[in-house]
């Protein structure tokens, strides 16, 4: 191994060394009588919890030689894994590409190209089976790239249960008697549980899921979605593995207005947070009073200025 790509490599164990840990805080929730134990993941460096995933993928690929400071490292993405990967990327020096539908919000857009970082944008109405196809398509014909496979990747859920999920054991102090957690990848739920149950705990362990709303009418309401939460994508979801109960369903606006609510609170949080808190009150409630329910704040308010998150504000003078 040469001297620069030695050093190169060595760069990658101390970016898998940084602390990424971040606070846990209560909240009383007079609704169920329970603690919310909340994880301000969206406290991490590109404010996201996505920062894990990303620096343990990177790394890794690193020291096993797949990625060098030729390489372009790829990624399908609604957005947040991608902004975490091209700050990562950006950090050890080599270049990033994201593939992403044309429908994410432009503050997306516009971090990930600030922080260095390609953008491929494919058309809206094929989702992310558009970005996956368009990455798989350059990836076939293009030599020296790593996809970094998020939805499939088995160091996204390492990630989670050796940080996250000891982290907020250790943070709480207390026997966490329910964990929620919405899904895109699945890592974090994953992680998170795989944790709980090395740590011997029987919590009660559930996935949050958006539901829409309807019109008189019988119509959805369009209400935006839940930027990240996608259905039927994840090849790390297994509920049979850590025992999922039922999953917690949580109306779109339902998880809008919590975010809003705890962004009174002073909580700069995204869609998601929202999702993950309203969850975490019903399962709560499922559970009943004086028990402990822990869940993850995923990313922050600001890339998602142009979204329905703030149809309710404006920036008027």
């Amino acid at each position: 191994m040469g001297g620069a790509q030695t050093r190169f490599v060595e760069h990658a164990s101390w970016l898998l060394r940084l602390p990424l840990e971040t606070p846990t805080i209560p909240f009383e929730d007079e609704r169920s009588g329970c603690t919310l134990w909340l994880k301000l993941d969206y406290l991490l460096p590109s404010g996201c919890t996505k920062d894990r995933m990303a620096t343990n993928i990177v790394a890794h690929a690193i020291a096993s030689g797949e990625v060098s400071p030729s390489t372009v490292v790829v990624e399908a993405s609604s957005g947040s894994t991608s902004i975490a990967l091209s700050m990562v990327c950006a950090t050890v020096g080599v270049r990033f590409r994201a593939y992403m539908p044309k429908s994410v919000s432009g503050e997306r857009v516009l971090m990930i190209r600030r922080l260095g970082g390609d953008v491929v944008l494919t058309p809206a109405e094929q989702g992310m089976d558009g970005a996956i196809g368009a990455l798989q398509r350059d990836s076939d014909t293009e030599t020296d790239v790593y996809a970094a496979r998020q939805f499939e990747n088995p160091r996204n859920l390492f990630a989670h249960r050796h940080s996250t999920g000891p982290e907020l054991i250790q943070q709480v102090g207390a026997r966490l008697h329910g964990f929620v957690a919405s899904v895109g990848t699945g890592g974090t739920l994953m992680g998170v549980a795989h944790a709980l149950r090395d740590h011997g705990y029987d919590t009660v362990i559930a996935r949050a899921m958006p539901t829409p709303t309807f019109t008189a009418e019988g119509d959805p309401e369009v209400v935006g979605g839940i930027p990240g939460v996608v259905d039927g994508m994840s090849r790390l979801l297994d509920p049979v593995a850590v025992g999922l109960e039922e999953s917690v369903l949580v109306p779109e606006p339902e998880a809008l207005a919590t975010a809003r609510e705890f962004g009174r609170r002073g909580l700069s949080i995204g869609p998601s947070s929202g999702l993950n808190i309203a969850a975490a009150r019903r399962l709560a409630a499922r559970i009943g009073p004086g028990h402990h329910v822990g869940t993850i704040l995923p990313d922050r308010m600001e890339r998602y200025f142009s979204t329905a998150l703030f149809d309710d504000v404006t920036a008027e003078l």
